[in-house]
């Protein structure tokens, strides 16, 4: 009995101990949990906590605060971790960069909560508090985990024992031993969870697995299936029973059924399974804890896969339109813009595209929409043999007698099947006016099954006809992609009437820039002339011209200009600008004094242009004009803003003349223009040439120059024609970005033999003695049948001379094509040609030498003037009789005005 009072002493001594320390446990438990979660929650909000975790090295600015707040505070450890959970800090440094071993306190952090517990060690229980630490958006950047030792609070309430219950407190210690070894196996075992922990995860786990979207099975080593959702039993037809079958027993689709047996990674893979198409995940499970297998998830995409399939073919039609809409109408060309639909159409939208125009839009007329005749001016292709009529033949067209196409509007028609064409189905004619059944049936045979025909139609009127043919495909045509190949055809009918009209333009430009530069060059005894003219392919016709203008005297002008700008404007002003250089080279002026007089023009254009806001203005033009005469070897240049000659010797040798430069025409005409007089030797050529020919992308102008002399130089052999072939061969530009006009005169000297000339003095009774030189001379040249014509002129001429003019008084002959009479003297006054009074005894030789020559006039000097006069070497006429003479005479006369 005292046994067992002692018994029950002991016993209630113990259980007194146990209570006791069970109550100092909890309490002191209870007050390290607050400590840990108080020194968590102060580390998680400290200042500058986030700014240190974001810093290149956090350890080194949080690991030496982490260590002073532990043992000050006596805890017994502060680690801190990144949202992967990478230590930071840590008591022990040789474990900072590791990764912290407990699970849930991961997943706890990933999902932003706090987890509170205990570390269970062979010396010591701490009471641990895990807290993220969050951004300043609220993010989870990393988290703090702060344990407090248990022993350290529970030591001081140990000391209010008595020692007498030592053997009590030991068997306490022993109990409380064995508890604490049972915990920690239970706690190994669960992972720190308690029973409510794992029965909330387990029902988690269990609706997760009923109520997903997506497919769930996990697969062993064994290659047997452990776990399958509902989900996953639809998508792959399984039967009730499928778990712990082997995956090979499962009879699935050998694509999904090889995925699960080889437990390999896979992401997205796309697999067919029942007639279902499914994207499949699948992951090993090797290093969770020992776990061994795979899972997969499944997730049906076969509507998406529809969608997907309609996606792709509508930016497919969008690639093809955005392609035409920068491919279509790049050029100016009624046939490349053709090409340019095919090209753009094939073979992204269709296998085949044929373009059919009216003849009058190649030409760049207007067509009236009735033509019949088409022309085919574009056909592409995946392959070459395609039996398309040729490109450049004919195309017969019927409009539809249906409904269905509107040609004014451009609406086009679907034929589906061609086969229906070669007579399948009686009077069916696909497309507009498809009527050839021998060549459709050799389309059909070549695999060629769909066809839209689209008309290509602007502004209400029809251009043509376009044909997409489809025959890899094996689809029709459908509407989606009628709207596709109207758009195409809408956007090519445009640039190709862009193309058409600007045809037309370019036509009518060439058309009149032709009408007015020389169709032919004048001839010449003294000048022998080759040229060439090109305008350019960009840029429009422009205003580039050169001409041969004869001079009185056997002289020869050659000039070479250009107006700036391109088009119309430009052709019609050059046409204005050599109009008035042969008026005023009719008046015989002086190189610089013409110049001068082409200036002004100019600028009057200029401001009679602004003055009736055009919008157009010549803005300027340049121009060399030079004047050769045979007689001296001399040759006078004057140019405005344009290149300078190339003379060409008898040897070969090239030589650049120094003709000044003047401004260009139409600058206000404030520098007087300067002439260069040049002493050019017989046979030389003399090269003329307009800035065109040396312009050059990338290059500057004296490059172009070199490459000219260069193709000038070392052929003394050369004539003018030759020289033209071999410049434009050398020195042209592949694509010239301006016209180019170029000009060579080779020169000749009018012969010793064929040119007399005297003084006469100024007396009248020196008359007879030149008339009777001039016969002898006119004999001498076996120009007897003029003599007596030439003579009256002579004499009426040096008579005004002798008597209206100053001296010196110089006669000249210069025997040519035609016979020229030259009468020169100081005096700068000119005679006019005037009636004469019935009452008037004389002042009728002037109208006698106009009479009697084809051509006269007067040519100025810088000191005094030249009569001259021009005749036939044959005369066509009789010698006028006494009485016509007289009767003539009457009626006119002349007199120095």
């Amino acid at each position: 009995m005292f046994v067992l009072q002692v018994a029950i002493v002991l016993l209630l001594a113990v259980v007194a101990v146990v209570l006791l320390v069970m109550t100092v446990q909890r309490e002191a438990t209870r007050s390290a949990a607050d400590r840990s979660f108080a020194a968590a929650e102060v580390f998680a909000h400290a200042p500058g906590i986030v700014t240190a975790l974001k810093s290149p090295d956090p350890t080194a600015e949080l690991q030496p605060r982490a260590e002073e707040v532990r043992e000050a505070a006596d805890l017994d450890f502060v680690v801190i971790v990144d949202k992967q959970g990478i230590r930071y800090t840590q008591a022990d440094p040789s474990l900072i960069g590791e990764r912290i071993p407990v699970t849930q306190d991961l997943q706890a952090l990933r999902e932003g909560r706090t987890v509170r517990g205990r570390n269970e060690t062979g010396s010591h229980t701490a009471m641990r508090t895990f807290m993220p630490i969050r951004d300043t958006d609220g993010s989870v950047i990393g988290g703090v985990a702060v344990g407090v030792r248990v022993t350290s609070i529970s030591a001081e309430a140990m000391k209010q024992l008595p020692a007498l219950l030592g053997v009590t407190a030991a068997a306490v210690i022993v109990g409380t031993a064995g508890a604490v070894v049972v915990s920690r196996r239970l706690l190994r075992q669960t992972h720190g969870l308690g029973p409510a922990e794992i029965t909330r995860m387990y029902r988690h786990h269990d609706a997760v697995l009923h109520a997903a979207r997506e497919g769930i099975a996990i697969v062993d080593a064994d290659r047997r299936l452990l776990l399958v959702n509902e989900e996953a039993q639809r998508l792959l037809d399984l039967p009730a029973d499928a778990q712990g079958h082997r995956v090979s027993e499962l009879h699935l689709a050998p694509p999904i059924s090889d995925l699960l047996a080889s437990g390999r990674e896979a992401t997205d893979e796309v697999h067919l399974s029942e007639g279902r198409v499914l994207a499949v995940n699948q992951r090993p499970l090797d290093g969770y804890d020992g776990a061994s297998g795979s899972v997969a998830t499944l997730r049906d995409s076969t509507e998406l896969s529809a969608v997907s399939g309609r996606a792709e073919a509508a930016r497919e039609r969008l690639n093809v339109l955005y392609g035409g809409s920068i491919g279509i109408g790049t050029t100016l060309d009624v046939t490349r813009t053709a090409e340019e639909l095919a090209e753009a159409a094939v073979p992204d939208f269709t296998d085949y595209v044929t373009v059919d125009l009216a003849e009058p839009v190649l030409r760049g007329d207007e067509p009236t929409g009735a033509e019949r005749s088409l022309r085919r001016v574009a056909a592409a292709g995946i392959r070459k043999d395609a039996p398309f009529t040729p490109v450049g033949e004919s195309v017969v067209f019927v409009p539809p007698e249906s409904g269905a196409g509107d040609l004014k509007t451009g609406r086009g028609l679907i034929d589906p099947d061609l086969r229906a064409v070669v007579g399948h189905v009686p009077g069916h004619v696909p497309g507009f006016g498809f009527r050839d059944v021998e060549r459709g049936r050799r389309i059909v045979e070549h695999g060629i099954h769909s066809l839209i025909t689209v008309p290509l139609c602007a502004r209400g009127v029809l251009l043509g006809v376009a044909g997409f043919w489809r025959a890899h495909k094996p689809e029709p045509f459908e509407e989606d992609d009628l709207e596709v190949a109207q758009e195409l055809a809408t956007r090519a009918a445009v640039a190709i009437d862009n193309a058409r009209r600007y045809t037309r333009e370019h036509s009518m430009a060439v058309t009149l820039q032709r009408s007015l530069l020389p169709g032919s060059l004048p001839a010449s005894s003294f000048v022998e002339v080759a040229h060439r003219y090109l305008p350019t392919e960009s840029g429009g016709v422009g205003g580039d011209w050169f001409d041969v203008i004869p001079l009185p005297g056997a002289r020869v002008a050659l000039v070479v200009g250009d107006v700036v700008g391109h088009g119309l404007h430009a052709a019609a002003t050059m046409g204005r600008l050599r109009t008035a250089v042969h008026n005023l080279s009719a008046l015989d002026l002086a190189p610089d004094e013409l110049m001068a007089h082409l200036d002004e023009l100019v600028t009057r254009m200029d401001d009679s242009e602004v003055g009736e806001d055009s919008g157009q203005s010549v803005s300027g033009a340049t121009c060399l004009y030079a004047i050769y005469d045979p007689a001296s070897g001399r040759a006078g240049m004057v140019r405005a803003g344009h290149p300078g000659p190339v003379l060409v010797r008898p040897d070969g040798s090239v030589h650049l003349p120094d003709v000044p430069v003047s401004p260009p025409l139409g600058l206000g005409g404030a520098e007087p223009f300067e002439t260069a007089e040049l002493q050019i030797t017989e046979g030389s050529r003399l090269v003329l040439y307009t800035d065109g020919l040396l312009e050059r992308p990338g290059h500057d102008i004296d490059f172009g120059l070199d490459l000219l002399l260069d193709a000038l130089s070392g052929h003394p052999d050369q004539d003018p024609e030759e020289t033209c072939r071999a410049v434009m061969a050398a020195a042209l530009p592949v694509e010239p970005r301006d016209d180019v006009a170029l000009l060579v005169a080779r020169t000749r000297m009018l012969p010793p033999d064929q040119m007399a000339q005297w003084e006469v003095p100024p007396d009248a009774a020196a008359v007879p003695q030149v008339r009777a030189a001039c016969g002898r001379q006119l004999q001498a040249w076996g120009l007897d049948d003029i003599s007596y014509v030439t003579e009256l002129i002579v004499s009426e001429l040096v008579t005004n001379a002798i008597r209206y003019g100053s001296p010196p008084v110089t006669l000249r002959l210069l025997y040519d094509r035609t016979l020229i009479c030259e009468v020169a003297d100081g005096s700068s006054t000119s005679p006019h040609l005037r009636r004469a009074a019935t009452t008037d005894e004389g002042g009728r030789g002037l109208y006698l030498v106009a009479r009697l020559a084809q051509r006269w006039g007067t040519r100025y000097l810088p000191r005094g003037k030249v009569i001259w006069s021009e005749q036939a070497l044959v005369d066509g006429t009789a010698e006028p009789s006494e009485d016509a003479t007289d009767a003539l005479l009457d009626q006119w006369s002349d007199e120095v005005l």
